[in-house]
C-alpha cells in the first residue's frame, strides 16, 4: 500500500524498467512459445502486460489511452516493447496528473471489491510483476538470455567476475 503518489512512481518507475528489459529481449519467434497448448504463449502475455495496464488504470478511475487492436497479438516483438514503453509513460503522467497523496485514501470498487485507491496501485505492480515471472520462463524455454530482474540472471555472472550458482 502506498502512501505518497512519489512513493507509487519510483517503485512503478523500477519495476517497469525491469519488464522493458524483458520485453526489448524479446524476438518475433519467441513470442509463440507455449508452455501447453492450453495456455497463453510468451506473445500472448507479453501483450496482455501492454494491454491491461491501461485497462487496469482506467478501471482504478485513471484516465488512460486504451491500446488499440488490443485483442490481436503482433507478430512483433518490437512493436510489443514500443507499446509497452508508451503505456509505461502514460501510467506515470496519468498517476501523477490525476491522483494526489490524499486520493489514494479514498476508497474505490475494482472488479467488485471495495479497496482503498493505495491497494490498487499494489494490485497494478503485482499483477505486472506475476506475469513478468512467467515471461521469464518462456524466456528461458524459448532459448533468449534474460536479463536479470532482482539480480543477475545466470549469464549475467561473468561480467560481475563471478561464477554463477549452480544448482
Amino acid at each position: 500500500m502506498y502512501t505518497s503518489i512519489n512513493e507509487f512512481i519510483q517503485e512503478w518507475n523500477q519495476e517497469a524498467a525491469s519488464t522493458q528489459k524483458l520485453m526489448d529481449a524479446l524476438t518475433d519467434s519467441s513470442l509463440q512459445q507455449m508452455v501447453t497448448p492450453d495456455d497463453r504463449s510468451l506473445g500472448r502475455i507479453a501483450w496482455h502486460v501492454v494491454t491491461s495496464t491501461p485497462g487496469m488504470l482506467n478501471e482504478f478511475g485513471i484516465k488512460v489511452d486504451m491500446v488499440e487492436n488490443d485483442n490481436t497479438v503482433p507478430t512483433s516483438a518490437k512493436e510489443i516493447a514500443e507499446a509497452f514503453r508508451k503505456v509505461s509513460a502514460d501510467t506515470i503522467d496519468g498517476v501523477q496528473k490525476q491522483w494526489t497523496d490524499d486520493t489514494l485514501k479514498e476508497m474505490k470498487n475494482v472488479f467488485g471489491m471495495e479497496m482503498p485507491k493505495s491497494v490498487t496501485l499494489s494490485l497494478f505492480l503485482k499483477h505486472l510483476i506475476h506475469h513478468r515471472g512467467q515471461m521469464t520462463v518462456l524466456m528461458r524455454q524459448a532459448g533468449i538470455t534474460v536479463p536479470g530482474v532482482y539480480g543477475p540472471a545466470r549469464e549475467e555472472w561473468v561480467h560481475m567476475g563471478m561464477e554463477a550458482p549452480v544448482i
